[in-house]
C-alpha cells in the first residue's frame, strides 16, 4: 500500500466521458450521473482502508448533495486479478452493506481512471453545472480520522458553492490513500 496524495486540479479542465458498467448490469455515461447543479466523480475502491474509514461519510454527504441536484458517482478503477477483494461482485456486496444512493461504476479498462487523472482512492473530482472542474480535494477534515464536532464537511460546502456561485473560494486541501492498482 503506498499513500498518495491528489494533485491541485487543473483549471479548466472538462470532466471526461465515459461509459462504465454499474453494479446493476446497466452502463451508466456521465451525462447519466451528472446533476443539474454540479457532480462529483469519485474513485474509490472496496479494500483500501483510507475508504473504508471514511465510506460512510461519503454516503451520508452524497445523500446530502442529492438534496441540491448534485449528482454523485463513484468509479473502481484498480486492478482486480491482484486484488480480487475489488472485484464487481464485491463491489456489489460494498455498495448493498453501505447502503450507496449513486452508482458505483467498474472501470475494468483503467481508461477512464487515466483520463481522469485519479491517483489515490478515494479521489474527489466536483464538477460544475458545465462540467468544469472546480474542486480537486479531501471529503473533510477529518482525513481518515474518525469526524466529531470541530470536522469540517469540505466537499459538501465545496459543492454547494459550486452550485451557488460556480467556484469555489476556500483554499483546497488534497485527498490521501492508497494508489490505484494499476496493471
Amino acid at each position: 500500500m503506498v499513500l498518495l496524495h491528489t494533485p491541485e486540479k487543473k483549471e479548466g479542465f472538462l470532466a471526461p466521458k465515459f461509459k462504465l458498467k454499474n453494479i446493476d448490469g446497466k452502463i451508466y455515461s456521465f451525462d447519466d450521473c451528472a446533476g443539474k447543479n454540479a457532480t462529483i466523480v469519485m474513485f474509490i475502491c472496496n479494500h483500501c482502508p483510507y475508504v473504508i474509514a471514511i465510506i460512510d461519510r461519503i454516503v451520508k454527504t452524497c445523500k446530502a448533495l442529492e438534496n441540491h441536484n448534485i449528482g454523485c458517482v463513484a468509479i473502481m478503477a484498480n486492478d482486480t486479478k491482484n486484488y480480487p477483494e475489488d472485484s464487481f461482485e464485491n463491489m456489489k456486496i460494498f455498495a448493498k452493506k453501505h447502503k450507496f444512493s449513486f452508482p458505483y461504476l467498474i472501470d475494468e479498462t483503467q481508461e477512464v481512471a487515466k483520463a481522469y487523472d485519479a491517483v489515490c482512492t478515494p479521489d474527489f473530482f466536483g464538477f460544475d453545472k458545465k462540467h468544469i472542474l472546480q474542486y480537486r480535494g479531501r471529503l473533510d477534515s477529518a482525513n481518515n480520522k474518525p469526524a466529531d464536532k470541530k470536522t469540517i464537511p469540505e466537499l459538501l460546502n465545496a459543492m454547494i458553492e459550486i452550485k451557488n456561485h460556480g467556484y469555489v473560494t476556500y483554499p483546497q486541501s488534497p485527498s490521501m490513500g492508497c494508489s490505484i492498482k494499476w496493471k
